[in-house]
């Protein structure tokens, strides 16, 4: 098998504008470096984000897209443990197009990709990747709360005797969090979601589930008990999510560390003043940390490249279910439906991952 030498791919023209179907090429594979044929593309709010406020989009026509699954197509130099037809699921590198994944081929780093396990489908392998990624980053790296990940020796007991607080377990991201903090041996896992995703979360290892529209700071420690608080994951991101993170940090009764780790949000940039404010209102400060999960990032390599080593292959966490992919919502049509797909997304979705295929048309 063979890139073509052009192919099709979603593009956006020009600022402000929406999705198009259109040709381009790919780069030629340099060392270390794979071609993978797309078979389905997660969407994530990041790929709206981008369109519509124009970051991370240097040039037009612009390729997005960061999420996907296919079959490698071409192996480059220097690339080792891969070979043509293998099925593969990845994080793109946004801003680097023929590194995106609205398009039928792409290429990739090696050392970067996982191999799909046989228990699970393109449409499941799509959405792993980058939400992940962003729990990985918040829980293990330094910009994050910097604990030791649960693939390391003494990883899997960095949680033991304290308990977690994970806002949002429904979403992609905040289902990814609670599968971590169970792998990392956190004896109370406490989130929240609407009441038709509590036995579900559950089943992904939290041990308390409060209602969504109902839970406040006080219902959340009274959930901790007489355990020490950890730290708590925002995997939302808005304004009142990080207010939420800030007062149970603030009222709870013993804390092992202040901070409350959000996700860095494409726009606004920066945590809310507001939010900021009341942080640092009371006697006990938080620390409220953005963190951005760019697998791809020389900084975080040493999460990324082991993250795939552990998740894929036959012998990984997905193939002996020890993790649980997203589930997948089908938006059919390929390239022609992102931006279909993307509306979707942006209305939003609950304990559901928006993935696009097919994409040999």
């Amino acid at each position: 098998m063979t890139v073509p030498k052009s192919f099709k791919a979603a593009v956006v023209p020009a600022p402000g504008a929406q999705h198009v179907v259109s040709s381009r090429s790919l780069a030629p594979l340099e060392s270390g470096e794979v071609a993978i044929k797309i078979h389905a593309t997660a969407i994530n709010p990041v790929d709206w984000k981008m369109r519509d406020h124009n970051v991370f989009m240097d040039e037009f026509p612009a390729v997005l897209g960061s999420d996907a699954a296919g079959v490698i197509e071409a192996v480059g130099p220097d690339v080792t443990g891969f070979a043509v037809g293998d099925r593969v699921f990845f994080q793109g590198i946004i801003g680097k197009y023929d590194f995106c994944t609205f398009q039928q081929f792409c290429k990739m780093p090696a050392t970067l990709v996982a191999k799909t396990p046989s228990n699970i489908t393109d449409e499941e392998a799509a959405g792993i990747s980058l939400a992940n990624m962003a729990a990985v980053v918040a829980f293990y790296d330094k910009s994050g709360h910097g604990l030791m990940p649960p693939w390391e020796k003494g990883g899997e007991q960095a949680g033991k005797g304290k308990a977690i607080v994970i806002i949002g377990g429904a979403s992609s991201v905040g289902q990814y969090a609670i599968q971590l903090a169970r792998l990392s041996g956190f004896e109370r896992i406490i989130t929240n979601a609407s009441a038709t995703n509590h036995a579900f979360l559950q089943s992904l290892g939290a041990h308390v589930v409060l209602d969504r529209a109902q839970s406040t700071a006080e219902d959340f420690i009274t959930a901790i008990g007489d355990l020490t608080l950890d730290f708590v994951f925002d995997s939302i991101s808005a304004k009142g999510t990080q207010t939420l993170c800030v007062e149970i940090l603030q009222e709870a009764k013993q804390v092992a560390s202040t901070h409350a780790v959000t996700l860095y949000v494409v726009h606004p940039k920066d945590t809310d003043p507001d939010v900021i404010a009341l942080s640092q209102s009371k006697e006990r400060k938080v620390d409220v940390k953005q963190v951005l999960a760019l697998g791809s990032s020389p900084a975080l390599r040493y999460l990324s490249e082991p993250l795939a080593q552990v998740l894929g292959g036959e012998d990984g966490y997905v193939a002996k279910r020890l993790f649980k992919p997203n589930r997948p919502r089908v938006v059919s049509g390929g390239l022609g439906a992102i931006e279909e797909a993307l509306a979707l997304n942006k209305k939003g979705v609950s304990g559901e991952k928006v993935v696009v295929r097919p994409f040999e048309t």
